[in-house]
């Protein structure tokens, strides 16, 4: 381990010397790039002002020299104030601009500039520790899965033999192996319950289909018995056998809606909208289908005019009608005859908001935390008898959740229960 540990600090330090003579190598051009082109742009500007002292006829715009005139640099001895910037006029004058004047401001500001650069310079040859520093949680990573590649996996390979389907839990007792364990028990323990959630699917969808196709079979027998001659016992029979064959075609459209949803095959015609509307569209179905109860529409005028305000959001149209309408189904089923049913929309916070509130028999905390949960059912409904399958709940919830919206239920026993959907504002 120790021999493994030396050689991969060996490989990490010359790569960070590589690293490093790059980086130096980079920063040296670029300060002498630098460097160049400030030297070049500092004399050009004293070029320029020297050029502002010649006579106008001499100089056009500071760089253009009349015909005859020559520029030249001398050199009248070894100290450097000897060199001198010279313009010959055609006319015979003569201009001399001594160099050092120049040096005198710019040398300095050279000599700070350079200090500075060979200061970082010199700082840089340092950066192989720190960038070997940097390295440091590679390197470590790199040692570690070179080790785990040496591990024997046979404890683990027999723990997920030994692993049963009712009890998926692996356990090798290894410490090196404690992480794969945690990671492979979670995957099960995922895969586990995906599991019991499909075969508790299939028994409640098998549950309920067979009721209905009970039903169907007493009826039928009757009819095979008794109903050839007893026009009581026909018309009897038919009108069950409609009604059972209309409530497991529900049932079956409903599975097959959640199972499109599940494997991604029900798709969203998203258009814009005005939730107002479907609200409205769906209270004035409500008074014309269902006179037992008294719906109420709030948020909105019970006429539609060009002055309404608008309700935006985009979305399934179809769908987010669906939805609505299982919530209103949902409420009239469980309110007493002549009780109220409100409907109401509003903004919030740059979403829209639907409401639908009755005052049935109301839910316990423990139901509300399982009624979007296929097939449920409290067993105060089951003992009144009110039918249903229990899927309308887990349709309108996969609904929403297809379009990123957000259900808030709030119930209470012998009052009511009231369903509060918002989905995004479009502007």
């Amino acid at each position: 381990m120790e021999k493994q540990k030396s050689t991969y600090n060996k490989r990490m330090t010359s790569i960070a010397r590589r690293i490093s003579w790059s980086m130096w190598s980079r920063r040296f051009l670029h300060f002498l790039l630098w460097d160049v082109l400030l030297f070049a742009a500092t004399f050009g500007l004293f070029v320029l002002h020297c050029n502002q002292e010649l006579p106008r006829e001499a100089v056009h715009n500071g760089w253009d020299y009349a015909e005859g005139t020559q520029v030249d640099f001398i050199r009248e001895g070894c100290h450097y104030e000897s060199f001198t910037y010279m313009v010959h006029l055609e006319n015979g004058e003569e201009y001399r601009f001594p160099l050092y004047k120049f040096y005198n401001y710019v040398i300095p500001l050279f000599l700070l500039l350079l200090l500075f650069q060979c200061f970082d310079l010199i700082n840089g040859i340092s950066d192989t520790k720190r960038i070997r520093k940097k390295l440091r949680p590679l390197n470590e990573l790199a040692m570690k899965a070179e080790a785990m590649g040496n591990i024997s996996y046979e404890h683990l390979e027999n723990a997920i033999h030994s692993a049963s389907p009712d009890s998926p839990k692996i356990v090798t007792g290894d410490r090196e192996l404690q992480s794969i364990e945690i990671a492979l028990n979670s995957l099960l323990m995922k895969m586990q319950e995906s599991r019991q959630q499909q075969v508790r699917f299939v028994s409640d969808a098998s549950h309920e289909l067979r009721t209905p196709i009970a039903v169907i079979q007493g009826y039928v027998n009757m009819l095979d018995r008794w109903g050839k001659e007893d026009p009581e016992v026909l018309e009897e029979s038919i009108a069950a056998l409609k009604n059972e064959s209309e409530h497991m075609k529900e049932l079956i459209e409903q599975l097959l809606f959640l199972a499109r949803g599940d494997s991604g095959r029900n798709t969203l015609n998203r258009t814009n909208f005005d939730l107002g509307d479907v609200i409205r569209e769906v209270w004035e179905e409500s008074l014309m289908i269902d006179e037992k109860h008294t719906y109420v529409l709030k948020g909105i005028p019970e006429e539609k005019t060009e002055s309404n305000e608008t309700y935006l959001m985009n979305g399934d149209l179809a769908m987010v009608k669906q939805s609505i309408r299982i919530f209103v189904q949902n409420a009239a089923k469980y309110s007493e005859e002549g009780s109220t049913i409100k409907l109401d929309v509003q903004k919030e916070n740059g979403n829209v908001l639907y409401t639908i509130q009755d005052e049935g028999i109301g839910m316990t905390g423990q139901d509300v935390a399982h009624i979007f949960e296929r097939f449920f059912r409290s067993d105060e409904v089951r003992n009144e008898n009110t039918g249903g399958s229990g899927l309308g709940l887990s349709i309108a919830k996969w609904i929403i959740d297809a379009h990123d919206g957000t259900i808030n239920v709030l119930s209470r026993q012998d009052v009511g229960t009231r369903f509060t959907v918002s989905f995004q504002e479009e502007q």
